[in-house]
């Protein structure tokens, strides 16, 4: 066949390959270059692997009085201290859902249960008795709705279980444990934003003077210093910092 020249194919022929225009140019997915590495020994890790949750808390679980401000909220108002938790770490629930639910679930079963205690003989015992019982199921529930936001904080920071499982510590001390969640998401951003302040200092301005150098004498003409410097191609121009 003559270089140059087209070859035109028929209907009857069959191409060699089936090749989808721009599929030679995908991108490959190499499990080696993009999976996660150990540290000490630089060996690819699996997917199914998590780093083990031994780190201690930055406070502890009755450390209220280390925070003032997070310790004054969560005992008044729990439930905005519980938002600005779920919203630090998670993009998904915002802050007003988290703090509507709180408030619905805990301060909404705590004022039933003490209008349930003052008005104890005006009730028929059988339904404070279902109040109750449905009182328990609510704190459970909001127990391990609570304990899965500490349990996504320990996640993250691979902290382990502090003084015992998370729900069980929302169960039994649900006040002082938003407070250490508080105060450990704010100990752990300020160590990461701690950075140095750097000084600039800016070059000294400069500005321009036109002088004349030469010195005045007593019957010499000033034009004929612009006219020498015209002739000369030179101008009396001075840079001078300040």
């Amino acid at each position: 066949m003559v270089d140059g020249t087209y070859v035109q194919l028929t209907k009857e022929q069959e191409a060699l390959e089936d090749i989808t225009p721009g599929e030679l140019n995908q991108p490959i997915d190499v499990v080696q270059i993009t999976a996660a590495r150990c540290p000490q020994c630089g060996q690819a890790l699996p997917e199914s692997y998590h780093p083990p949750a031994n780190e201690d808390w930055s406070t502890g679980i009755f450390g209220c009085a280390d925070d003032p401000d997070s310790c004054w909220t969560g005992l008044f108002c729990p439930c905005v201290l519980f938002g600005r938790n779920v919203e630090s770490l998670s993009d998904e629930v915002s802050y007003s859902c988290a703090c509507m639910g709180h408030v619905i679930c805990i301060e909404g079963g705590i004022t039933l249960a003490a209008l349930m205690a003052a008005f104890n003989g005006a009730i028929d015992p059988q339904t404070v008795g279902l109040i109750t019982e449905g009182l328990l199921c609510t704190w459970w529930i909001c127990g391990v709705y609570t304990g899965m936001a500490r349990q996504a904080l320990q996640r993250k920071y691979h902290l382990k279980d502090s003084p015992c499982e998370p729900s069980l510590v929302h169960l039994c001390l649900h006040w002082c444990a938003i407070c250490q969640e508080h105060r450990e998401m704010k100990c752990r951003l300020s160590n990461y934003h701690a950075t140095e302040t750097t000084i600039v200092n800016p070059p000294p301005v400069q500005e321009m003077i036109v002088g004349n150098k030469q010195e005045m004498r007593i019957g010499h003409k000033p034009e004929t210093s612009s006219s020498n410097d015209e002739n000369t191609g030179r101008t009396n121009l001075e840079l001078q910092p300040i």
